[in-house]
């Protein structure tokens, strides 16, 4: 509106026909550019509420799979939405498998945040599979500053945080995750991720009580949030606490059991 006022009014008050035409068609192309992303935004927010019904079903191996032939027939290809959806399905019965989805997304042919995205979730799996240099190698094409969504940032300075705390980089990590305020209300779906990846971070510049804490919240939230801790390629100190805390609690994950006594039942 603004644009338009300042363009009409210079028309109006001009007598060339050059300075008539720009003031009038600058508003015009302002006012198109301006339609075409609220169209673009309303088409990706349709699509984002197309692929959340279809997640939404996909409690179990049944459901699963027949999100995954919905996303395959309702959603083109190379649909960052689809993409970002099939790799979720995957993630839960083969990380290794979810990657092949992820790979078709070019972060140098990809908008930034989209691209970020997707380097994001690779890392986060190549992290779950215990490669964590193939992770920094993607963290560190990642730039939170592209990312206005909180939760969102929030997810992705986790997983970027923890590749560089496992790979050198602790204390960026350490003030990385220090931005988020994890006992914000809004973060809490992203709270398990944060708190392992300040449990990484504080294990690698070792701050042996703050990784304690971020432990013990984990347990509170799920002691099966820990079972990843106890792997050999995690850190010494993680291991042990994390080992501490499950037998203390009495909520030792039935794998561990069994090669304790690998006769038992």
């Amino acid at each position: 509106v603004g644009v338009w006022a300042i363009g009409i009014l210079v028309a109006g008050f001009s007598t060339s026909k050059t300075t008539i035409t720009v003031a009038l068609v600058i508003p015009g192309v302002v006012t198109l550019a301006i339609a075409g992303m609220v169209l673009w935004a309303l088409n990706q927010a349709k699509k984002a509420k197309g692929v959340a019904s279809i997640l939404a079903g996909a409690e179990d191996a049944e459901g699963r799979a027949a999100a995954m032939e919905k996303l395959e027939t309702q959603f083109k290809k190379k649909d960052p939405a689809a993409i970002f959806a099939k790799a979720q399905l995957q993630m839960q019965e083969d990380p290794k498998a979810a990657l092949a989805p992820l790979e078709q997304i070019d972060p140098r042919k990809a908008q930034a945040p989209i691209a970020d995205e997707a380097r994001a979730q690779r890392a986060m799996i190549h992290l779950m599979l215990g490669q964590p240099q193939r992770a920094r190698e993607l963290a560190d094409g990642v730039d939170l500053s592209r990312h206005q969504d909180v939760k969102s940032r929030a997810m992705i300075g986790a997983v970027v945080s923890e590749a560089w705390a496992r790979t050198g980089a602790a204390q960026k990590a350490v003030d990385t995750l220090d931005l988020f305020d994890v006992a914000d209300e809004e973060l809490e779906p992203v709270a398990p991720q944060l708190h392992r990846a300040r449990a990484y971070a504080f294990a690698h510049t070792n701050k042996l009580k703050p990784m304690r804490r971020e432990l013990k919240k984990l347990l509170d939230q799920d002691f099966r949030l820990l079972a990843s801790f106890l792997e050999k390629k995690s850190h010494s100190l993680l291991q042990k606490e994390a080992k501490k805390l499950l037998e203390q609690s009495g909520k030792v994950p039935r794998k561990m059991q069994m090669q304790r006594n690998p006769r038992g039942v």
